[in-house]
């Protein structure tokens, strides 16, 4: 009796499970951060998660770098970031994760002193690597998941 009472209640918890609705996809498109350059979204929310792709320190209207070095890159991409949290009802409190793209790690010490401003307490997990290349050779790329 107790096997088959066992096999009743597993078989409704797996039920319930399978019928609970699914969270909706959001796309995120943020005026006031650079158009997709490729076939991807800006942001994808799902339920009180948001997804961002990855930014380059591009101004907005331009779609040009802007002037300096990977301390003004890293800025601008973090700017770029925030227009898309905010779109979405996000802010930098609610990042949970970044992954960063240095093509430099010698530029280690020159991004952290940006990022910093950005996450003063309780910054999100995050990892850095350098890499080859960037699109439209950016020296910084930045994507995060944020979570409310």
């Amino acid at each position: 009796m107790k096997k088959i009472c066992s096999a009743a209640c597993a078989a409704l918890v797996l039920l319930s499970a399978c019928q609970q609705p699914q969270a909706e996809k959001t796309i995120v498109v943020a005026a006031n951060a650079p158009a997709a350059i490729g076939p991807y979204s800006q942001g994808v929310r799902i339920g009180n998660r948001l997804y961002l792709s990855g930014q380059l320190g591009l101004e907005p209207q331009s779609g040009d770098f802007v002037a300096g070095g990977v301390a003004e890159q890293s800025r601008q991409a973090l700017e770029n970031q925030r227009a898309v949290l905010a779109e979405a009802g996000f802010a930098f409190s609610d990042v949970v994760s970044c992954q960063v793209f240095l093509i430099n790690m010698d530029d280690y010490a020159a991004f952290n002193a940006v990022y910093a401003d950005y996450f003063p307490a309780n910054p999100p997990a995050r990892a850095v690597v350098q890499v080859g290349r960037l699109p439209k050779n950016g020296l910084v790329e930045i994507m995060m998941v944020a979570e409310k």
